[in-house]
This record gives structure tokens, C-alpha cells and sequence, in this order.
């Protein structure tokens, strides 16, 4: 039912920026909570941004160089990320949910729904 469709990744400098965008269509129902997680090879899924109705909430690692935005007219949230490092590489995935509690917004494992994510890799 609900589908979601990443884009915007790529290669890019250090140093330098992306935005991502996450298309939506239908809706998880209830009070939705959005999402980018992102995995590194050989790490674990973990979140970057989020947010569930107007509240926003951020890892330690995007605090700061990372901004999640939503455009409802264009049913996309996006994910701007500046100063890109290195460590930043990985691929990025939008992820949405109903109903999530504030202690399980930061843990993949109870988002249902999925994108089928994004390279990012920040390298020379």
C-alpha cells in the first residue's frame, strides 16, 4: 500500500553537499513518523533523521550537517546533507510507520515500510 522511492544519491566530494528525496504515496495511517536510516557495509542499520508530525529528531551523526524537510504538496521529505565525510558513505533509506512510540522512532526494526534506498559516497 504505502510505497516510498529514494532518490539523489551519488558521488560526491568532501565536503560537499546532497539532498535526498523520498517520494510518498499512500499513507501508513494513524500518526505517521518518516525516516532515513542509512547502512554502511558491515554496520548496522542506523537513523539519521527523522521526524513524526511536527516534531524532528536527529542522530549525533547528522546533528548539525543534516536537515530533514517535507514538501506535502509534492508528498517528498528530503534529507539535505552538508559538509559530507568520508564516514558519511553509505546507502541512505527512507523508511515510514504508524502509531510509533518516541522510543521506537530511532529503531529500524519497527518501521514497516521501506524504500529501496540510495547510494551515497562521499570520496575524492
Amino acid at each position: 500500500q504505502v510505497q516510498l522511492v529514494e532518490s539523489g544519491g551519488g558521488l560526491v566530494q568532501p565536503g560537499g553537499s546532497l539532498r535526498l528525496s523520498c517520494l510518498i504515496s499512500g499513507h501508513p495511517g494513524g500518526t505517521p513518523a518518516i525516516a532515513w536510516f542509512r547502512q554502511a557495509p558491515g554496520r548496522e542499520r542506523e537513523l539519521v533523521a527523522g521526524f513524526r508530525g511536527t516534531n524532528t529528531h536527529y542522530s549525533d551523526s547528522g546533528k548539525g550537517r543534516f536537515s530533514i524537510s517535507r514538501d506535502v504538496s509534492k508528498s517528498t521529505v528530503y534529507l539535505q546533507m552538508n559538509s559530507l565525510k568520508p564516514e558519511d558513505t553509505a546507502k541512505y533509506y527512507c523508511a515510514a510507520d504508524s502509531n510509533l512510540r518516541q522510543p521506537e522512532l530511532r529503531d529500524p526494526g519497527r518501521y514497516k515500510y521501506w524504500g529501496q534506498g540510495t547510494q551515497v559516497t562521499v570520496s575524492s
